[in-house]
């Protein structure tokens, strides 16, 4: 006679291949409750299911799994045992930089990342897409990337996933009224309707929506949704001018009760600057500001590109805030954490990280044509890598993957390891750039 073990394990099969044979994963609110399963029944489905292709397992690494199909790394996390009421909790972000008006090499890199299909359709594989700006100029797909980019997130939040853009420098110079792509301002049509577009039409409706200059993206729920403020409102530094304190003393930021604090990660296109003023409250500050700018940009009467007439600059009324925002140290041109030599950026980056309450930047803008850059033993992360053929440099993409998973012992503590692997992907390869685990206790929020 079988055993209710065995019978339970054949219901569980018969139940993910009708679900598999069906696309029933594909509905929100199943996808909702599939999103996150136990290790155990992934295992399972991952063994019945999964493409069978040969698969190469480094001695330096033995958990991480190769397939000759795809340089996406298989990441697993362990399971807790029996009887265990807490579960394992994964998320998985895929970030992409500059794509410079290139859809056909923007559809390579987001679908051999595993975001989009091969018809560039949302996957359902990643929690998190976020591209870091400069979308725009170079290439002639502007248009197309924009439209595209909206689709997949509408594509995303249907099942529960989420799409996070950034305005880049190229985009803010746009809004200004600095047009030097001339191939580009033809699939417009016009200057006048590319103008229109970009101010008051479908781009420029979609960059006052859903596009911000920065954002701080927790690694785990406890911390709350994407871009909550850091310090949170209830603590004493959010109210304060960074002049009221030493800024310099980073200890203040870390709260020894809450040890997931800077469990989080920034995304902008080029740099928080250490000596930025409006880093905190993070990421609040500066998208108030950056919005404000764009819609005093968007809504004034629009000035004669330049070139061939003068540069337009600011609006009239631009605030300071304003006018630093958009300076060589604010978040869309500042360039320091390419250029400063290590000893002097692994010093800086501490003191941005804990003002931020993040663990490591993510950025654009500084491209290196040989692949992403990775600075401090990953807290400073640069993945401008030229997509675009307009620079002919790599086409790549960093996937994150983080799981926070119950440990067992027998003082019945509710202690998790945490770990995130962050990895540079590319079309051939992928390279482990942080693989990092801690062992926490506490209890804390899972939604």
């Amino acid at each position: 006679m079988l055993s209710s073990r065995l019978i339970s394990l054949i219901a569980i099969l018969i139940g993910l291949y009708f679900a598999s044979r069906f696309e029933l994963h594909k509905s929100p609110a199943i996808h909702e409750h599939l999103k996150r399963p136990a290790a155990a029944f992934s295992a399972v489905y991952n063994q019945a299911f999964a493409k069978q292709s040969p698969e190469v397992v480094t001695e330096e690494s033995p958990q991480q799994v190769f397939t000759e199909e795809s340089s996406q790394q298989v990441f697993t996390s362990d399971a807790p045992s029996a009887g265990s009421t807490r579960v394992p909790y994964t998320r998985h972000i895929v970030a992409v930089g500059d794509l410079h008006g290139d859809l056909g090499n923007a559809q390579k890199v987001l679908q051999f990342s595993g975001v989009v299909d091969e018809f560039g359709n949302w996957t359902g594989e990643v929690d998190f897409f976020v591209q870091t700006g400069d979308i725009i100029d170079r290439g002639d797909d502007t248009i197309k990337l924009f439209v595209w980019m909206e689709q997949l997130r509408v594509q995303a939040a249907a099942v529960g996933g989420v799409v996070m853009s950034h305005l880049g420098n190229h985009e803010v110079m746009n809004a200004i009224g600095s047009y030097v792509y001339p191939t580009e301002i033809n699939t417009f049509g016009s200057v006048a309707a590319r103008q229109k577009m970009l101010s008051s039409g479908r781009i420029g409706r979609a960059w006052a929506q859903n596009y911000t200059a920065t954002s701080r993206l927790p690694l785990h729920p406890h911390l709350g949704p994407p871009n909550t403020p850091f310090p949170p409102e209830g603590h004493a530094l959010h109210f304060h001018k960074e002049d009221d304190y030493d800024v310099n003393e980073e200890s203040q930021y870390y709260d020894a009760n809450e040890p997931l604090s800077h469990s989080a990660l920034s995304f902008v296109h080029g740099g928080l600057s250490p000596t930025y003023s409006n880093l905190s409250p993070f990421p609040t500050k500066i998208n108030t500001i950056s919005a404000s700018l764009l819609r005093k940009l968007q809504y004034r009467t629009q000035p004669p590109p330049s070139p061939p007439n003068p540069y337009p600059g600011l609006p009239h009324g631009s605030t300071r805030e304003e006018h630093e925002v958009y300076d060589a140290n604010g978040p869309f041109w500042y360039r320091g954490w390419a250029t400063d030599p290590e000893s002097k950026a692994c010093v800086d980056v501490e003191k941005v990280l804990a003002r931020t309450g993040t663990r490591r930047m993510i950025m654009g803008h500084t491209p290196d044509f040989t692949g992403i850059v990775s600075r401090c033993n990953g807290k400073i992360i640069i993945i401008d890598t030229g997509i675009s053929h307009a620079y002919g440099g790599a086409v790549s993409a960093l996937s994150i993957h983080y799981t926070f998973t119950p440990i067992d012992n027998e003082e019945g503590e509710p202690r998790w390891k945490e770990r995130e692997v962050v990895s540079a992907l590319y079309v051939d390869r992928q390279e482990t750039i942080v693989d990092q685990e801690r062992e926490l206790v506490g209890d804390f929020r899972m939604a």
